[in-house]
């Protein structure tokens, strides 16, 4: 028996024609790449500012056991000031030692040492404890005015006197993304802060060495 396949109607085999805007819209060639462009920048943003805060604070860390280490060997006389010893530093001496301990992290030119312009050290005697400063010397009352170091001396007294070592550090943030939340100091001018201001204090009484 032979079977009648004329009566059958015929399918075909083409897709329909799709309009070239539809064809664009649902094409995936080069989307990771279109992502990963769009994604980028904020990404390496978010991971330049996680690895500059933890700089900045590790820089904190550093200036700060600088300060406890010259502010111990100031209360024991490894390091005294006017007393006619061997052990006497005069404040470019005493600037020196600072910045060897900080050196793992930060360097200080010979220029730095001389005329202070990023790292400034407050060294100074006191007759009771009531009258040591406990507050950043700002140029106004503004909360992030600029550093006042016009008070700042070095002058530590000798055996079972009251001390005080302060350091203060500034510390150049290089991230946009992160210098509004960290900067602690504006420039007056209104121009974009870049500063975060390192602080380290120590106060202590010397010991009743030889």
């Amino acid at each position: 028996m032979c079977e009648d396949h004329g009566s059958r109607p015929t399918i075909s085999a083409q897709a329909p024609r799709q309009s070239p805007r539809r064809r664009f819209w649902r094409s995936q060639d080069g989307a990771a790449a279109i992502e990963f462009a769009i994604l980028a920048i904020p990404y390496f943003m978010i991971i330049f500012a996680i690895i500059e805060t933890f700089v900045a604070y590790t820089a904190e860390q550093v200036i700060g056991n600088a300060t406890d280490t010259l502010a111990r060997q100031l209360r024991t006389g490894q390091i005294t000031a006017g007393l006619g010893r061997t052990t006497d530093k005069n404040q470019t001496q005493f600037r020196q030692l600072f910045c060897d301990e900080i050196s793992i992290m930060i360097s200080c030119s010979a220029t730095e040492i001389a005329t202070p312009t990023q790292l400034y050290l407050d060294v100074r005697s006191f007759a009771t404890f009531a009258l040591v400063p406990t507050a950043i010397p700002r140029k106004s009352t503004s909360t992030y005015a600029d550093l006042d170091p016009t008070s700042f001396g070095y002058s530590p007294g000798g055996p079972k006197s009251i001390n005080i070592v302060r350091a203060y550090y500034r510390w150049q943030i290089i991230t946009d993304l992160i210098r509004p939340y960290v900067t602690n100091i504006r420039p007056a001018d209104g121009s974009l802060p870049t500063d975060f201001l390192i602080v380290a204090t120590a106060a202590f009484q010397n010991e009743d060495y030889p």
